[in-house]
Formats: C-alpha cells, structure tokens, sequence
C-alpha cells in the first residue's frame, strides 16, 4: 500500500493499494461522516465493479444506491447532472450523506460536480479505475461537463474526501482505453519529470505501471497543494489541452478520446515551440515517438483555423489574449501568453501533417 496526503482547502489522502475497490468501505468508513452512499457509474463500469463496491459499503454500514448513465463523453452534460440530481434527492441525500465516483474521468468529473453543486456541497469519494483516471482526473478537485460551445466550461473546484487508486482495474481496460490513459502519463514527464518520460522511452509502461501511477500523483498532488486554483503554475498541466479539447469539441466528442486530442495537441505545441525557438530542438520528434510508441495518433485532420478558433474560447482565454503551455526542453515546462489574434499564426507553426 502506497498513500499520499494532499494538503488543500480540503485535505485528503490519496491510498494505491492492490484490491482496495473490494474493501473500499473499510477505508471510507472513518473518513465521511455519512450514512447514506450514492454510487455513480457508467454503463461499462457499474456492471463489473459496483456490486463489489455496494458490497464493501453496506459491510461498512452505508446504506447504499447507484445511478448508472451511459457510457462516454457524450453524455458528459447538465441533463446527466440534472439525473444526478433527482437520483440524490429522491432517495433523500443531504449534506451529510456523500457520493462514490466510481469510473474514469468522466464519471469523476459529473459525480463531482454533482456533489459540489447538491444541496452546495455534499461529500465525494473517487474511486478512479481507469489509467487516465488514475494518474490524473482524480486528484486535484477539478469537476465539470461540457456544453455545446466547449469541454469543461461548466464546473467547479471541489476536493474529494479520499482518492482510492486500485491498479487491477487497469486489467479490464481494453488497449485503446489504456494508450488513452498514457497521454496523460507522458504530459507528466513533459512538463515535469524528464526521468519519467526517458523510462517511458526505454522501458514498457504496463510493466512499471505501479510506479508510474504513483510519480504521476505525486507530480500533481505538490502542483495542486502550490496552487489549487490554476493561478499559475497549475496551468502547466494543461499542455496539449487546449488545441486538444479543441480536437475532442471538433470530432463532436465522438470518435477521438481525451488522450488522443492531447496527445496531437502537445506534438503541435512542440513543434510550434521549436519553429519559434523557444522549445529546444528534437523535442516533438521526441514526444511523437513516444506517443506512437503507446499506441496513439499524432495528427489530426481537422483544419487548423477551426482548431484554434475553438480554443479561443476554452478557459485559459481571457481578454483579448490566452495562456498557452509550452516547453523549453522534456521536463520543463512554462505558460506563454499570446494575444489572440496571434495564436493562428503560432499554432501554424506546429501544423501536424
């Protein structure tokens, strides 16, 4: 068992433990003060983890409900909160009661938002079981959806009770959910750890995947603890985000995952780092190696002037400029602000063939 202890606006313990999704209530139990336990999940992980899960709490003492939505990004919206809301109050949760996010980084972000949002807050658990989920999603208090002008606009800051990482529930992802996670594996080793992304090179993930969870917590629990906000340097961990929200928002979120779009975004900002020389040299080519190596795309087809006109009105744009990420060389990362006119030229840059 590995923990990890984040000191926030709302402290809270990150636990990594083999099997710890079948004794979740044990670990649950001293830390929520509630009775009641809404588990929420999506079509694909409810049927093979939840009855573990209400197992291990109602053993805890939780009297325990779920609310299973369908699968995937697209349902990633207010209606899918506006179920949650009824799901909760229908079986009468209050603020003492508390929700389970049990799935990736979709089912993390809703039940999130959901629990900052009920009755003004009311507790939450994650229990991440995806590898995206796992090394990044879950820890930070990030909660959200998406609306039809762009991902995530709509959310807010709220820190989990306890993080609860299992690792065997990587055992069940399929190859492309599991490539998916590992875009956020390498971003981590962009902007923050050169060793991480060299051992990513030399050696097989699947095979380290233990400790490449933990480093890549570890990274975000001290980024999250120096600025919960995203004042400043929580922005690093956005590199490859906004052009790649703005890829997910283009494909209409259907038919590129998460990692995808990111993965194509940090090879353009790279590259587009490098043509304006403040990026060191071989950098994209090294991250697009990488990237090809875990099994992800490297391009997109997607016109560049609709990629950078959709991010425009992602988050980090404010004003009449936008806070772009960039590094300076594998494992060193900064912001970079441009005026907005300025980014389609920038981006240019970097074009992806």
């Amino acid at each position: 068992m590995k923990k990890l202890y984040v000191k926030s606006s709302k402290d809270y313990e990150i636990i990594i433990e083999h099997g710890i999704i079948k004794n979740c209530g044990e670990f649950i139990k001293p830390i929520v003060r509630g009775e009641r336990a809404m588990i929420i999940s999506d079509s694909n992980v409810y049927p093979i983890y939840g009855g573990a899960v209400t197992e291990s709490l109602e053993s805890a003492g939780f009297k325990v409900c779920s609310h299973v939505f369908p699968a995937g990004e697209e349902s990633k919206n207010l209606a899918s909160i506006a179920d949650m809301y009824d799901s909760l109050a229908e079986n009468g949760f209050s603020r003492r009661d508390f929700i389970v996010a049990l799935g990736g980084g979709v089912t993390g972000d809703m039940a999130g938002f959901a629990a900052a949002t009920y009755q003004r807050g009311i507790d939450f658990v994650q229990i991440p079981t995806s590898l995206l989920s796992q090394v990044d999603s879950s820890v930070g208090g990030k909660t959200g959806v998406d609306i039809r002008q762009g991902k995530n606009l709509v959310g807010a800051f709220w820190q989990p009770s306890v993080v609860l990482i299992d690792p065997n529930t990587l055992a069940t992802l399929t190859p492309e959910f599991f490539s998916d996670g590992m875009a956020e594996v390498i971003k981590y080793g962009c902007i923050k750890s050169e060793a991480l992304f060299e051992r990513l090179e030399s050696e097989n993930a699947a095979e380290i995947i233990d400790e490449i969870i933990y480093e890549c917590v570890d990274i975000k629990r001290g980024v999250v603890e120096r600025d919960e906000r995203e004042a400043g340097e929580r922005m690093l961990l956005n590199f490859g985000h906004t052009l790649g929200h703005s890829i997910e928002k283009a494909h209409n979120y259907t038919g590129i995952s998460h990692g995808q779009a990111v993965g194509v975004g940090m090879v353009i900002m790279a590259r587009a780092g490098e043509a304006a020389g403040m990026t060191e040299s071989g950098c994209a080519d090294r991250i697009k190696a990488l990237l090809e190596k875990y099994k992800l795309p490297v391009s997109d087809k997607t016109e560049l002037k609709t990629l950078t006109d959709g991010a425009l009105g992602d988050k980090k744009a404010s004003g009449d400029g936008i806070n772009i990420v960039l590094i300076r060389k594998i494992g060193d990362s900064f912001t970079e602000r441009l005026k907005k006119t300025e980014l389609y030229g920038f981006c240019s840059q970097g074009e992806t063939e």
